[in-house]
């Protein structure tokens, strides 16, 4: 690539981007107006953060702009480490298959208090928010323990050996794609956010059991792989955290590859573009409902529930409704800022279909997917993680000490207030550089004739990107007031 070139995109980057910096500015200050409970002890101002959070950014693009002349990440292949015993996934699976039915028999059978039953703690903080943090390090590792997925294939097998056969699956709908993953995730963060009764541990038993009989179903019907690659939310829904890992599982195979790269591998088949915007949509939400902006004296929350009541809802259900218009809201600002960048591309190089390059760029959101649960449920995995010390000792609550663990407290100076903050704040920044170098790396891909287009289609998503990190820095500020 020659010199001239080389200046005149660094002469465009500094130009435009500047923009994206000065608008950013703004959200640093809304975040230092609102404060930090229990956070108040920074060694550096709240501000300095967003401000050095936007300055990586745009030196990030910079760089990539200047120093990446050529896709690295794009379809790098892994290589072969070593290959699972299938008696190692046989246990594991059966491992899965007890796990959940301990879960839902302590839901049924336990002390219906939240605190002191093993369901909520094992579903919202073990299963939802554990299992992301895990399958970013070491891949789609709840494929093996997967328990609706181990019954399927069991069932299968067993047809096979007693020589009654199994009925040949459906063809999976290519226009059907993602949508049922989309509708789980959907539905299980509007009972985690919404429902009122979320915590309840035989309610959250009985609709395990309930997913559990849709999901054997769908693999009856369309086939275990098939059926678990697109419709079993949960599923679909890890193995998006496990695009980045640097671990991949094949089959029973291991394989290793370049932090990032499995991203490009995702498949954006109808459904992929509002799963990711539901991911971060619905995790957006949980920051802003904790906040003063929604549930505050004069918040819009209670605002919305009151007019709702003047229409004849109960306190009850208007509550509910306000919640999921708030949850559709997020959702639908996360899909308009997308939108917006594809737009934006769109603009450069008319000759690529919007949805189209929706498509094509949707597998930058995923380090930002990441980075939205690591900065809203680090602490929740840190500090209630801890209860599973004394709850599986007493998963029932009724008293038993099974491990000799019932007494265990939870220590909340594991880590420090501070040290919660850094983690969150740099994981924003960091799931934000990520999707900036998988986008670019596409970049070069989509405009393959000029890459001087190429790298001036990415301030559109470079502004997709501050526009997240600022709304990330935000909530964090409006969940701690």
């Amino acid at each position: 690539m020659t010199r001239p070139l080389h200046r005149s995109r660094c002469r465009l980057a500094v130009s435009l981007t500047a923009l994206g910096l000065l608008a950013a500015a703004a959200a640093p200050d809304l975040a230092s107006a609102h404060g930090l409970v229990g956070k108040q002890d920074l060694p550096i101002p709240r501000w300095l953060f967003a401000w050095g959070a936007s300055i990586v950014l745009v030196a990030s693009f910079i760089g990539l702009a200047v120093l990446w002349p050529r896709p690295r990440l794009e379809h790098a292949p892994p290589r072969h480490r070593f290959t699972v015993p299938v008696v190692a996934e046989i246990v594991c699976g059966a491992l899965g298959v007890g796990a959940f039915a301990a879960v839902v028999y302590a839901g049924f059978a336990g002390a219906q208090t939240a605190t002191a039953n093993l369901a909520p703690t094992v579903i919202y903080v073990i299963f939802w928010v554990g299992i992301p943090f895990l399958s970013v390090v070491v891949g789609d590792v709840f494929a093996l323990f997967n328990p609706w997925r181990a019954i399927g294939r069991a069932t299968g097998w067993l047809l096979r050996r007693s020589g009654a056969g199994a009925p040949e699956p459906m063809a999976y709908p290519a226009w059907l794609g993602r949508w049922p993953a989309v509708a789980g995730v959907l539905a299980f963060a509007w009972v985690e956010l919404v429902y009122v009764n979320r915590d309840d541990p035989s309610i959250l038993a009985t609709m395990a059991l309930a997913y559990a009989a849709i999901q054997l179903v769908g693999m009856s019907l369309f086939g275990v792989e098939r059926w678990g690659r697109h419709g079993d939310a949960y599923g679909v829904y890890f193995r998006m955290f496990s695009l980045v890992s640097p671990v991949r599982w094949d089959g029973r195979r291991v394989q290793t590859r370049p932090p990032l790269s499995g991203a490009t591998w995702l498949n954006p088949v109808p459904g992929t573009v509002a799963l990711l915007c539901t991911m971060i949509g619905t995790t957006s939400f949980d920051g802003l409902s904790q906040g003063q902006i929604w549930t505050g004296p004069n918040g819009i929350a209670p605002r919305l529930q009151n007019s709702l009541i003047n229409l004849g809802f109960s306190q009850e259900t208007a509550l509910e409704i306000a919640f999921t218009i708030g949850l559709a809201a997020m959702v639908a600002l996360i899909s308009g800022l997308y939108r917006l960048g594809v737009i934006g591309m769109r603009s450069v190089g008319r000759e690529h279909d919007p949805s189209q390059l929706a498509r094509r760029f949707v597998h930058s959101l995923v380090p930002i997917a990441i980075a939205y649960v690591v900065a809203h449920y680090f602490s929740l995995l840190i500090y209630q993680g801890q209860a599973m010390a004394y709850l599986v000792s007493d998963p029932l609550g009724d008293g038993s000490d099974l491990f000799g663990t019932a007494g265990r407290t939870i220590d909340y100076s594991l880590i420090s207030a501070t040290g919660v903050w850094y983690v969150q704040v740099g994981a924003l920044v960091l799931g934000h550089v990520a999707g900036l170098a998988l986008a670019h790396d596409r970049a070069l891909v989509v405009y393959d004739d000029d890459p001087r287009q190429a790298t001036r289609s990415q301030y559109w998503m470079l502004a997709v990107m501050v526009a997240f990190t600022s709304l990330g820095l935000w909530l964090l500020s409006a969940a701690a007031q």
